[in-house]
């Protein structure tokens, strides 16, 4: 068992007299980490099986009556429900169960998919639940590899953690990460098997989740959409060249971005509010969760060569997916952006805490003064609420471009 950032506080928190609602995409773990959690669960239902799911979307009360039928223990009875949102009438049940009598059963429903329990209005249990995301693997889970396993202090905001059990992932390279990704399941596998997991993922896992998510009348325009918004990862939306390109109306294509964020598949990265600059682009940038699967929904080569040709978006991208992870796992603060008309750009800001983190994303083993000019006009504009900006590149060791400005190496991010 490899052992997650989130476990300690996943432990401590199931432990709570709630119903606890998982959430993440396909394969970052979330059944894995759970069986690991809670070993001693009476009911395990997986609704991603086929003839399970068949039989509670027949009769959702079979849950009732299946766990009254339990003895009753000095501790609560654990009840996991994976794949949760392929029966939406089983958070019903559970609130029934829960309401009747909260120390007798302890419910765990676990998903990959919104979209269903916000399009049909299901009853997510508010003031009974609590929330929990897992994502793909955070450079702490991962070790970088050629720099020892000496832990480094980042700068940068990091959720909080205690001791883990479990041994870590194998250490990994950038290139390894910007072809593959940082999925646990392509991780773990053997470098010949990567990837097809990853094609396998998007061809097949893609294709039936979506067609079970949400009526899409034209696959064949859903694949082309895809193929172009994961070539488009990192950029500000273009409804409307996609819309063209794809052959779809545009509020079609927004539908369908909406159905990416939905899978938890995708997140969007909103410009900064409240600069004094009036020439400031407002469009929203979209990413995919992860750069292994945007690489392969995007039909690229998976493979270092490919990315060599290219690297700086892809290292952009990135870096910004794992502030995003960051972020979603401290369970507060935005990730913005500023790019204004004539050019000028930060490509990343943490706002956490009232305070602003601009980020500077370059491909480059020796950063120069130059390369931190944005991020000081932007420190200039908001001197109350940001202090220090960030180079994140390729540079050996951290490096003091200004008073103001550090160069990090992407293994200290």
């Amino acid at each position: 068992m490899f052992g997650r950032w989130v476990e300690p506080l996943w432990k401590k928190k199931l432990a709570a007299p709630y119903v606890h609602l998982v959430f993440g995409a396909r394969q970052t773990g979330k059944s894995t980490l759970l069986r690991q959690l809670l070993p001693e669960a009476t009911v395990w239902l997986d609704f991603s099986r086929p003839a399970e799911r068949a039989e509670y979307l027949r009769n959702p009360d079979r849950l009732i009556q299946r766990c009254r039928a339990l003895p009753k223990l000095r501790r609560p009875a654990t009840v996991v429900v994976d794949e949760a949102q392929n029966v939406p009438a089983i958070f019903d049940a559970v609130q029934h169960l829960y309401d009747s009598d909260k120390r007798r059963w302890r419910f765990v429903l676990c998903g990959s998919s919104a979209r269903k329990l916000r399009v049909t209005g299901v009853n997510l249990l508010p003031g009974r639940s609590f929330l929990h995301h897992l994502y793909p693997l955070l450079l702490a889970e991962r070790p970088p590899a050629g720099v020892g396993r000496m832990r480094v202090k980042s700068p940068l905001p990091m959720p909080a953690r205690k001791a883990v059990d479990g041994r870590s992932f194998a250490a990994a390279d950038l290139l390894e990460r910007l072809t593959f990704g940082e999925l646990p399941g392509v991780a773990i596998a053997t470098h010949a098997h990567r990837a097809d997991l990853l094609r396998s993922y998007t061809l097949v896992y893609l294709e039936e989740e979506v067609r079970r998510e949400a009526p899409v009348k034209n696959w064949a325009a859903f694949a082309r959409f895809l193929q172009l918004a994961a070539a488009e990862s990192g950029r500000m939306i273009n409804y409307a060249g996609i819309s063209r390109e794809a052959g779809v109306s545009l509020p079609t294509v927004k539908t369908y971005y909406q159905l990416l964020e939905d899978m938890f598949l995708g997140f969007r990265v909103t410009a900064v509010s409240g600069s004094p600059r009036k020439s400031l682009l407002s469009t929203e940038r979209f990413f995919f969760f992860d750069v292994g699967v945007r690489n392969a929904a995007a039909e690229l080569p998976l493979e270092a060569a490919a990315v060599r040709a290219n690297p700086g978006p892809l290292f952009e991208q990135w870096v910004g997916i794992e502030l995003w992870k960051r972020l979603q796992y401290m369970g507060g603060g935005k990730l913005h952006y500023l790019r204004t008309k004539a050019g000028a750009e930060v490509d990343f800001i943490m706002a956490r805490g009232g305070r602003l983190i601009p980020i500077e994303v370059k491909w480059t083993e020796h950063p120069t003064p130059g390369d931190a000019r944005h991020l000081l006009t932007f420190l200039d504009e908001h001197p109350k609420r940001a202090r220090h900006g960030y180079v994140i590149c390729r540079c050996s060791a951290p490096l003091a471009l200004t008073d103001r400005v550090t160069a990090l190496p992407w293994s200290h991010l």
